[in-house]
């Protein structure tokens, strides 16, 4: 770890180049350690002993990389998904750790590949969903590592939209999309009996709530249930009384993460994502474990994974002012051992902190989000960034964030803000966006930017606006809806036209459409509401330059959404720069493709801002 330090430019492969090493995962006996890191400049799975330092790629991908995986309980292959192009359509491939041969488990066209369960007592099987049959639902298959056969144990009726298995891997919960947006969760006793619906989510509940696991004893299930409750608790349903015991709760946050005790199926400890991440352990024969490793680094911890005996942790730290660095511990020894960062080249410079604030909406709705000024210089009259995050059914949290890093590097003050909408703040707060896509949605991060003015960080004459997926279609909002309060805005990947949006959706999102017209509109039903919402419709108001980056294999987002708005723009002869990335889906995953595009927005940025 570099001990220097200085305030010059952070080149721009050192923000969003391939990482130098990152997501180590311990294998199941103890005796390996994988992790992720680039070969050929591709990222791909590499592989060490414990106990000597014989690194060595195992996989060989020479394109998209590698991003997802995990070991067999065999011990015998790492397990991947890879799709093509972006297209989000993922199969899963194996590597044999003798051969080092790569076989795709799935060979099947055009279809998706999600994994609903590994366990260790049933080292040689995983279950799958594959919308093989259709390309709407997944259904469940069960994968023969040895033989490599697929057996159907559960056929999607239309509805199902997620599936879990118990202990001894049966499929004994699903997730069932409603007509009105929210979720029944049905449950059955095995295989062969029929489903009943134990608990029904109703609309306002459907973003705050979920399954997790059964117990070991499949005689109840932990969930995150915001029922009689604000925000998302973690709880016990026990299936034959229905009653319910309360484990964790917040009276402002839900619960973010759980910690599940791989043996005995009991939980653990439990994260809240306040202004940082929050731990509450709830088992004492971990609380040390806890103690020891948050003294092992600054910045807020996961784990990443654990061998069979749980002796050995992988644990990963995030922070705003350094790279992620990486360890293993030790739970025998209760040491910890550092292991690598994963951009140790940012060490040599001045990273900017990130810092949490709060203000009020004009509504008098609460709003949090995040500050990041650049370092040594006052932190007043700055040229400001709005930085919106996607989904929008997410949120900003604190850690290492390369855009904001480049954008405080580059002299503006960069502000993330968690707008109403935003998830992990209860469902109050993430139902009071519900149709406001582009109403008091945007009217948060215009209020934002007022909050910040008037605090005297940002220069009102100098603001941009800036975000991929719902970020881009907000930046595309600021420049129509708003188009005297920014200089210029950034839309990677954001739509333009909310009819066509969800028209488009991609087909094994369908079972979940009632979600869009719910929160969004319906595109028959709603079409004047939702072209009031929609930028393609005020293109006469942009009176500011737009940078556009779409990925052309884009599922999600279509490549159609760019193209309407930069047809219409061009015809009306107003400043724009597009850049369509052919090899691309909703966002950026190669290297080269990042590359290019943060390039071409520095410029744009200092050009315009």
């Amino acid at each position: 770890m570099s001990s220097k330090s200085n305030t010059s430019l952070i080149p721009l492969d050192v923000l969003f180049g391939n990482p130098e090493r990152v997501s180590p995962k311990i294998s199941p006996d103890g005796t390996r350690m994988a992790y992720i890191a680039p070969f050929n400049k591709v990222l791909n799975i590499w592989m060490r002993s414990i106990t000597s330092q014989n690194d060595k790629p195992i996989t060989h991908d020479m394109d998209r990389g590698i991003r997802t995986y995990l070991w067999s309980y065999d011990n015998k292959r790492i397990l991947y998904l890879q799709d093509k192009g972006g297209n989000e359509n993922f199969h899963l491939y194996s590597t044999d750790l003798e051969s080092l041969e790569s076989t795709d488990l799935t060979p099947f066209e055009n279809i998706q590949v999600r994994i609903v369960e590994h366990v260790k007592q049933f080292p040689n099987k995983i279950l799958l969903s594959i919308n093989k049959d259709d390309p709407r639902i997944h259904d469940v298959y069960k994968l023969n590592f040895d033989t490599g056969i697929l057996e159907l144990v559960c056929k999607n009726p239309g509805n199902i939209v997620d599936w879990e298995a118990d202990y001894n891997l049966q499929i004994r919960a699903a997730t069932c999309a409603r007509s009105d947006g929210g979720f029944d969760l049905l449950v059955r006793d095995n295989e062969e009996s029929e489903w009943t619906t134990k608990v029904t989510w109703d609309a306002e509940d459907a973003l705050t709530s979920q399954p997790l696991s059964f117990t070991k004893d499949g005689m109840g299930i932990y969930l995150i249930d915001s029922r009689n409750s604000n925000t998302g608790r973690l709880i016990k349903l026990d299936i034959s009384s229905n009653k319910v015991d309360i484990i964790a709760e917040d009276p402002v946050y839900d619960v973010s993460a759980v910690m599940i005790n791989p043996d005995n199926y009991e939980i653990q400890a439990v994260s809240f994502n306040r202004a940082r991440n929050d731990w509450l352990v709830l088992d004492s024969s971990v609380k040390l474990d806890f103690q020891n490793i948050n003294n092992l680094d600054n910045g807020d911890f996961s784990v990443y994974s654990r061998d069979t005996a749980d002796n050995t942790w992988m644990v990963g730290f995030t922070k705003d002012t350094g790279p992620i660095s990486f360890y293993s511990y030790n739970r025998q020894r209760q040491k910890g051992k550092f292991l690598f960062e994963h951009q140790p080249k940012l060490g040599q410079y001045t990273l900017a902190n990130m810092q949490p604030v709060s203000f009020k909406a004009r509504d008098g709705l609460t709003i949090h989000g995040y500050l990041t000024f650049p370092t040594k210089v006052k932190a007043s009259n700055l040229p400001m960034v709005l930085n919106v995050h996607g989904g929008p059914w997410a949120r900003d949290s604190w850690g290492f964030d390369p855009s904001g890093q480049w954008l405080a590097n580059r002299g503006y003050l960069c502000f993330q803000v968690n707008f109403r909408g935003s998830t992990g703040y209860g469902k109050k707060f993430v139902n009071a966006g519900d149709r406001e896509w582009g109403g008091k949605m945007h009217n948060d991060l215009v209020d934002a930017i007022n909050w910040a003015i008037k605090e005297g960080y940002a220069d009102p004459s100098r603001l941009a606006i800036f975000g991929g997926s719902y970020g881009g279609y907000a930046a595309l909002v600021g420049a129509t809806f708003t188009p005297d309060l920014f200089q210029c805005a950034v839309d990677i990947v954001g739509p333009s036209n909310l009819i066509t949006l969800i028209k488009s959706v991609p087909p094994y999102w369908e079972p979940m459409i009632a979600t869009f017209h719910k929160r969004v509109g319906h595109p028959d039903k709603d079409v004047d509401f939702l072209k009031s919402r929609s930028p393609l419709f005020r293109v006469d108001d942009i009176k500011i330059p737009i940078l556009i980056a779409q990925g052309a294999n884009d599922p999600r987002v279509k490549q159609a959404e760019s193209k309407q708005i930069v047809e219409a723009m061009r015809k009306k002869g107003l400043p724009y720069k597009y850049l369509l990335f052919p090899d691309e889906g909703h966002g950026f995953a190669k290297p080269e493709n990042r590359l290019k595009f943060f390039g071409a927005a520095e410029k744009f940025l200092a050009k315009n801002l």
